[in-house]
């Protein structure tokens, strides 16, 4: 399924090679360098060096006795005093994070026309109203910035505003205990978040929000949902308090230590007080925020467009001064040379450019919004086109975000009915806080059978769970109906719980309805079974019972002994049904998928190999922290899981994938998602997301499928499609017609057009295309990933830009020798003649380019495409017969010169499409 990734030669992001093939040796391959750090990767090194040593710092917390934390922080069991608070509040500041906020309106109308184009448009704007006021194409150049620049504004601006109509409500207040001024008074009040400072004691109950980093002073049945910073689906199990509290020396890692909750998390279940060891950017989650304000790193769009446009202005900057000192020297008039190379400055100039990128992206984001997709960046969406390789955590994304029951199974590992109605009996009466799998449980049971249990059973007593003895018991009594004959009633005790703590409990088991001794072999084979199941990835529990007289009402822990072991149930966060599917018809369409993931190996592997993906070697985040930055990326090449990875790691793997030269896609909804999701080309998270992972995206789906994300990146694909499209176009026929012009210049002793016929000519151009945003692309187009070509739109122009010329000049000697148009008396009728097969010839070209295919036969262009194109076309033969031409300085052609330019154009086709097969076997390549 998840495609191998062939090695390139490492560049720099934003190096000219980023995108390009290469074919080196291994020899070559193997003496990789790691490129120079640009300020940004210097920055992003320094945020990861200051949540290592913050994380470093929490261990040490975690570490010492809770005595010592409180002396460290000055603080005491019985909170802080309120003068305590305000000088806290003074040194360390409010307890919030960084936060990009969205720019004012006015900063993004700028940014809107900040673009080298757009700057190139306003320059030739100016020296032609310099040179004349009046002059029409002064007002056409600056309705064609306005446009394109307000287009573009309206369109992220409102996207801006969906996203900020998106962010979820969170909790403001949390419980904190303080003392009054005296010391002598200690209270529990509601407190801002952001008043909260370290020293302050913390108490969380189920349902709260960690306002800050806390360390653990006691803890009841406390249970943690660390998703947002770990990835892992279940809630993860806090240490009750110790009796002797003198730390915690297993794991380095704050967010496994038992006795640390971070800000970000939540609390499921339980009790707990914590002193605040950090708040705000001194936190775990403030130190990897840090690293998300500022200027974002470039994106594949934005290198692409910026060298595409370099590639165009250093076109002009060479042809135009040729232009200008041809014409100065041949026709000894240097104003009107210099007037003539301005206008030939704006014909080459893909003036639309800007606009029809715009249009484009802003038809793109339109129909993504009909499949609930909100569209920050506009730019996104061709990165989302470009993307080859997207990156996707596992949890809501590849599963269900939910925990449901998978299997119910008897001592060998066979299923079993009678252990999921045991099961149930256990979770349905139990009447303490119900956990995700006793749900699981309930869920899988009809609700018919919900009533029957009702009537059957009634509840004699429980044993409630702990996370010291790590399970649960209910004792039920059958209900007698229809005259039972009359006897000892027997009370049944069903335990659920972790499965090595029920073994232990256990003296018999159920062998195919037969109640036998549990033998060490037999203990053996039921631990084996239950392991087998684990390293699937699935969370198992035991079941068993014990029968005994209805003699008493009450029972105790000391009675969950000599029990029979009944059989496991084994949980998962189930895979989506169209996941699959899903992640076929991204590999389909040339994007590989690659999980990263916070929660543990074997799980990761098990839902990646559910869902069609070649796991392969998991590797681990362990591993990464060993490897440099060239090491990373030769592994990222053949690894498609990571598991066990945290923030700082996920955003190494992405740029890793960066300067490997692909456009990566980052789809997450967590805190620990939020840099990675910055330092992707094109970054996507959901509207359940946490908010700095929203505000950290370019794309928000409002349902968690990668189906929408296929579509997406198939819109993406059609609307890069289009804009380069345009671009070969207009490059390419400009460059002919300049070509063209530089040929007569030097030949034909009159000016073979006017500056005025090549701004009309350029102008009925460019409204021809605007209509290329409505266009189709052809399937085969859109299958495979799309990015920025420079040199490949450069090696366009040069090789079939001259193919107008041809006709151009075939066009000038029927001028010159068949109507006589050699004089300078004659020249309005050698102009007109050209203009309209240069405007025809240019408009024609369309249909050529925008398919690889036979145009009008294998390939027809949209609707809009053809009646726009033909509407111009028609305008373009009647000017010179409309009243506006003596003002054009045009004339009427004789009827005579009409099939001459059908042969003209009929030959112009042939040829192009002669030229256009010979292109793609060269190149392997067209659009």
């Amino acid at each position: 399924m998840n495609k191998q990734i062939p090695p390139v030669r490492l560049a720099p992001p934003g190096d000219d090679n980023r995108n390009r093939k290469n074919h080196e040796t291994p020899e070559n391959h193997d003496t990789l360098v790691a490129p120079a750090r640009s300020r940004r990767e210097r920055k992003a090194a320094e945020l990861e060096t200051r949540t290592r040593e913050v994380g470093a710092r929490l261990a040490q917390f975690s570490a010492q006795p809770a005595r010592e934390v409180l002396q460290t922080l000055e603080a005491s069991h019985r909170g802080l005093r309120k003068d305590q608070v305000c000088e806290r509040l003074v040194r360390h500041g409010n307890n919030t994070v960084v936060h990009e906020k969205p720019p004012h309106w006015t900063a993004q109308l700028v940014k809107s026309f900040w673009n080298p184009f757009i700057a190139v448009l306003i320059v030739l704007a100016a020296v032609m109203y310099w040179q004349d006021p009046a002059d029409p194409g002064v007002v056409i150049l600056s309705v064609m910035i306005g446009v394109s620049g307000l287009l573009r504004f309206w369109q992220e601006f409102r996207s801006t505003k969906s996203a900020e109509a998106l962010k979820a409500l969170v909790t403001t207040t949390t419980a904190v205990q303080r003392r009054d001024d005296t010391g002598s008074k200690a209270t529990t009040e509601e407190v801002p978040m952001e008043q909260v400072v370290p020293g302050d004691l913390v108490r969380l109950a189920a349902g709260d929000m960690v306002p800050a980093d806390l360390r653990l002073l006691t803890a009841k049945d406390l249970m943690v949902s660390q998703a947002a910073l770990s990835g892992e689906s279940l809630p993860v199990t806090k240490a009750d308090t110790r009796a002797d509290d003198l730390g915690q020396h297993e794991t380095g890692d704050p967010v496994e230590a038992d006795n640390l909750c971070l800000m970000g998390t939540s609390v499921t279940s339980g009790t707990a007080t914590g002193v605040v060891v950090a708040t705000g950017a001194d936190t775990y989650f403030g130190s990897m925020a840090g690293a998300l304000v500022g200027n974002r790193p470039q994106t594949s769009f934005d290198i692409g467009v910026k060298k595409v446009s370099f590639l165009l202005i250093r076109f002009m900057l060479v042809m135009v001064p040729v232009v200008f000192a041809v014409n100065g020297f041949t026709k000894g008039d240097w104003d009107e040379a210099f007037l003539f190379a301005i206008s030939v400055a704006v014909g080459l100039t893909p003036e639309m450019l800007p606009m029809v990128v715009s249009a484009n992206l802003a038809r793109g984001a339109v129909a993504m919004s009909k499949h609930k997709v909100v569209v920050k960046q506009l730019n996104a969406i061709q990165n989302l086109g470009g993307m080859d390789v997207l990156c996707t955590d596992k949890t809501g994304t590849l599963t269900e975000d939910r925990i449901v029951l998978d299997r119910y199974l008897d001592v060998h590992g066979k299923e079993d009915n009678e252990v999921l109605e045991y099961a149930y009996l256990n979770s349905h009466f139990q009447t303490g806080l119900r956990n995700l799998m006793d749900q699981a449980v309930i869920d899988r049971v009809d609700e018919a059978e919900e009533v029957v249990v009702d009537t059957r059973f009634t509840m004699v007593d429980e044993i409630p769970f702990d996370f010291a003895r790590r399970r649960m018991s209910v004792v039920l009594r059958r209900n007698e109906f229809g005259g039972a004959a009359a006897g000892v009633q027997e009370h049944v005790l069903i335990t659920k719980g972790a499965v090595e703590e029920v073994l232990d409990l256990c003296t018999h088991m159920v062998d195919r309805g037969e109640r036998i001794p549990l033998t060490e072999q037999l203990r053996a084979h039921a631990t084996m079974v239950s392991e087998n199941h684990n390293r699937e990835g699935l969370r198992v529990l035991a079941v068993a019972t014990r029968t005994m007289p209805a003699l008493r009402d009450a029972y105790s822990v000391r009675d969950e002994a000599e029990l029979t072991l009944v059989g496991f149930l084994a949980f998962l966060d189930p895979p989506k049904q169209d996941a699959a599917e899903a992640l076929k018809a991204l590999a389909d369409n040339g994007v590989a998928v690659k999980v990263i993931t916070g929660d543990n190996e074997l799980v990761a592997a098990r839902v990646c190999a559910d869902v069609g993906i070649d796991v392969g070697s998991v590797v681990t985040g362990a591993r990464i922290d060993g490897l440099d930055d060239v090491q990373l990326i030769q592994l990222a090449r053949t690894t498609s899981v990571f598991a066990k990875v945290n923030p700082v790691q996920k955003a190494r793997i992405v740029r890793a994938l960066k300067a490997d030269g692909h456009t990566v896609g980052f789809l997450g909804d967590g805190i620990n998602d939020a840099a990675a999701l910055r330092e992707a080309d094109v970054g996507i998270s959901v509207d359940t997301a946490v908010d700095i992972a929203k505000e950290s995206a370019d794309i928000i789906l409002l349902e968690k499928d990668l189906t929408v994300l296929e579509q997406g990146v198939l819109m993406g694909r059609q609307t890069f499609g289009n804009t380069i499209k345009y671009i070969k176009m207009t490059a390419s026929s400009n460059f002919g017609n300049v070509f063209s012009v530089l040929i007569a210049s030097a030949f034909i002793p009159f000016q073979p057009m006017l500056a005025i016929h090549l701004l009309v000519q350029n102008l009925c151009y460019d409204i021809s295309q605007l209509s290329i945003p409505w266009d189709r692309m052809d399937k085969e187009y859109l299958r495979k990933p799309r990015t920025w070509d420079a040199r490949g739109i450069g090696r366009f122009m040069i090789r079939i830009g001259p193919i107008s010329s041809i006709f151009d000049i075939t066009t000038f000697l029927v001028m010159w020798h068949v109507f006589s148009a050699n004089t300078g008396a004659e020249q309005t009728l050698f102009q007109s003649g050209w203009f309209i097969e240069g405007l025809l010839s240019q408009t024609l070209i369309v249909h050529m380019i925008r398919t690889q295919k036979i145009p009008f036969i294998q390939s027809r262009a949209s609707l809009p495409v053809l009646l726009l194109t033909g509407a111009i076309m028609a305008f373009g033969i009647f000017l010179p017969f409309s009243p506006l031409a003596p003002a054009l300085s045009m004339e009427p052609l004789p009827m005579s010169y009409f099939p001459w330019l059908i042969g003209t154009l009929l030959a112009y086709c042939a040829l192009t499409q002669v030229v256009k097969t010979w292109y793609i076997r060269r190149y392997h390549s067209w659009l």
